[in-house]
């Protein structure tokens, strides 16, 4: 058996373990779930191994690398998520809230990176940790942007208002191509290498993706407007997709944000378009992609929970886990209290400081943060490395469980005082 389907059997083996354990017995979100049921078994595997093995901590951690997320998500799957998220929604209702998206996936990601970098270069050197600006900013851009999965498969479930769900589904699906931008950015003053500044890689990032996706979605199109088959049609949309995302990454430019385009496109025309479709072929379409979505979810948070004892290597865990997730919601509620000031009127009659508290508390982060923090291995010092990886896992664990499973609370919190407001 190939090491790619045999780590396919496990991680699928545990899916469907943890996934039925929550069912029958906890209950939780099911996301949240497959992360806590996988962190005990990262522990556990942990433990088991420096028992059998009479290693210490430190050489254990050294061979704990047998699942590589960024590889899984930023060379596998990450388009195919995207796709399935933005397909279900639809350019009439970007419009209608462009102005509010816009400001939160561009002024609130470029504020949330640099508030989080100031905060911590100071911190570092309270801390005796020499980290410089420029490895800071690349930190914060790292953490500012919120997780599309995570916005889509979690807080959706929780009946937020149309609006005020889109405007936080919309920031997460566009925001990703700006945290790229600026880690690119950021990484080429580390690396003291030309990036051609922050302006011309937004540029070929946002604008060219764009382009590329929109150009494909509407060639491809008319196959999947006039076929008849159920299965070629799907077959089209994976094909627009996946098309879509290697020609992006070919040229430099955003796969992320070409994915996102063609879901929004492709989710528009075919509501214009095959309007008159069977509905065994509307049925067809929306099961696979929902299902697809789901299958890729739910591997990537049990690769999450399984590898977030590299926590554990960070120098200094504790305080530097505490320390980023704090300066986390710090830089977020900062750059969201500042982005608001723009975005002109609020959506659901919130107002400013409610408004504010749901979006930071609702700023999730998942594996696209963590698979750009592994990227820095390639340029960083280890121990530096190691910290960015170890405060990134703690942020994303903070928001998908704590945040994540509080989520709902909170909300209800928050409209409970919208409502006595406007009485």
């Amino acid at each position: 058996m190939s090491g790619s389907l045999y780590t396919f059997v496990v991680l699928i083996a545990l899916v469907c373990g943890f996934g039925f354990l929550n069912e029958k017995v906890t209950k939780l979100t099911y996301e949240i779930a497959l992360m806590l049921f996988s962190l005990g078994a990262g522990v556990i595997i942990l433990l088991f191994a420096m028992l059998c093995k009479g290693n210490d901590p430190a050489s254990v951690l050294a061979q704990f690398h047998y699942l590589d997320i960024e590889k899984f998500l930023m060379d596998g799957v990450l388009c195919f998520m995207l796709f399935a998220g933005s397909c279900r929604l639809k350019l009439s209702d970007f419009k209608q809230q462009a102005r509010q998206v816009s400001v939160l996936a561009f002024v609130c990601t470029l504020l949330g990176a640099c508030i989080y970098a100031a905060i911590f270069f100071f911190t570092g050197r309270l801390l005796n940790i020499g980290l410089s600006l420029p490895v800071c900013l690349i930190f914060g851009s790292i953490t500012a942007p919120t997780d599309p999965i995570a916005a889509t498969g979690i807080l959706s479930k929780f009946g937020l208002p149309k609006k005020l769900s889109f405007l936080i589904e919309g920031e997460s699906l566009f925001n990703d191509g700006v945290g790229v931008a600026l880690f690119v950015c950021f990484s080429g003053m580390v690396t003291a290498s030309s990036s051609g500044g922050f302006f011309a890689v937004m540029v070929r990032e946002l604008f060219g993706a764009v382009l590329i996706g929109t150009v494909i979605t509407l060639v491809c199109f008319s196959m999947f407007r006039f076929t008849k088959s159920n299965t070629l049609g799907i077959f089209v949309s994976l094909l627009i997709v996946s098309l879509s995302y290697s020609l992006c990454e070919l040229l430099g430019c955003s796969g992320a944000i070409a994915s996102v385009i063609c879901g929004l496109l492709f989710s528009t025309l075919r509501s214009r378009y095959c309007a008159g479709d069977s509905s065994e072929k509307k049925e067809s379409f929306d099961q696979f992609w929902e299902t697809l979505d789901v299958l890729l979810n739910s591997l990537l948070y049990v690769m999450l929970g399984l590898t977030f004892v590299h926590i554990l290597q960070m120098d200094k865990v504790i305080i530097l886990s505490l320390a980023a997730v704090l300066i986390n919601l710090i830089a977020r509620f900062g750059s969201v209290s500042v982005s608001s000031l723009f975005m002109g009127k609020l959506p659901d009659n919130y107002n400013r400081l409610n408004f504010v508290k749901l979006m930071t508390w609702g700023g999730l982060r998942g594996g696209l943060s963590v698979a750009l923090a592994m990227s820095t291995r390639e340029f960083l010092p280890e121990q530096t490395y190691y910290i960015i990886l170890g405060g990134t896992y703690a942020i994303v664990f903070f928001t998908t469980v704590v945040q994540g499973l509080t989520m709902k609370q909170v909300y209800k919190n928050i409209d409970r005082s919208v409502k006595e407001s406007n009485k």
